[in-house]
């Protein structure tokens, strides 16, 4: 914690505050992007992406996950997604998994997580959609399988939403599904045929 709180402290002395891009900043953000991904704390998406502040807009959660549009309570997600469509104008949204995933592991090895009970009632939102791929398969599905099935049903679940609906209808609005590898640092993207593929810069 002291090496995070000592860098914090020089933050304003490693960074050029006084420049026009930082000064810009405080005038509003227009960002490109909302980068909907895990909490991962190995999974940092402006590290990813190469994205300078301003330019993308976070969304994390445990498992990358969007619950279902109109869903009882609020939600942070939905506020988010919401915000970032409506307010920012956002124009594309990545669903980004990743390897290595705690949460997707634990749906895939059917964890006992009664110790956790809000993660366990978080995951629930994507178990069901997950079982077939889980269940269905001779062999046991790959962690890399579940991770990316679960991107494609956020990013169906996503379509769901009437602000997500209505741009897409009239294609001011692109959808993105990506899966991170930790140890390699590849991007594979979801093509149109529904495989993820690594595409080259």
């Amino acid at each position: 914690m002291k090496a995070l709180l000592d860098r914090a402290r020089s933050f304003k002395r490693r960074v050029d505050f006084e420049s026009g891009e930082y000064r810009k900043l405080a005038e509003g953000q227009y960002p490109e992007a909302l980068f909907i991904t895990c909490s991962d704390s190995r999974v940092i998406p402006a590290l990813i992406t190469g994205a300078r502040p301003g330019e993308i807009f976070e969304l994390r959660n445990a498992g990358n996950i969007v619950p279902p549009f109109g869903q009882q309570g609020a939600s942070g997600e939905a506020a988010t997604i919401e915000y970032a469509l409506e307010v920012l104008g956002v124009q594309d949204v990545i669903v980004c998994g990743h390897s290595h995933c705690g949460a997707m592991g634990a749906i895939r090895s059917g964890d006992d997580l009664s110790a956790l009970p809000g993660v366990d009632a978080w995951l629930e939102l994507a178990r069901p959609e997950l079982a077939p791929v889980i269940d269905s398969s001779a062999a046991r599905a790959s962690l890399a399988d579940v991770v990316q099935h679960n991107v494609v049903n956020q990013l169906v679940t996503l379509r769901s939403y009437p602000s997500v609906k209505q741009r897409l209808e009239a294609d001011t609005l692109r959808l993105h599904g990506w899966y991170y590898e930790i140890d390699t640092g590849r991007v594979q993207e979801l093509d149109e045929d529904g495989s993820f593929r690594v595409h080259a810069a």
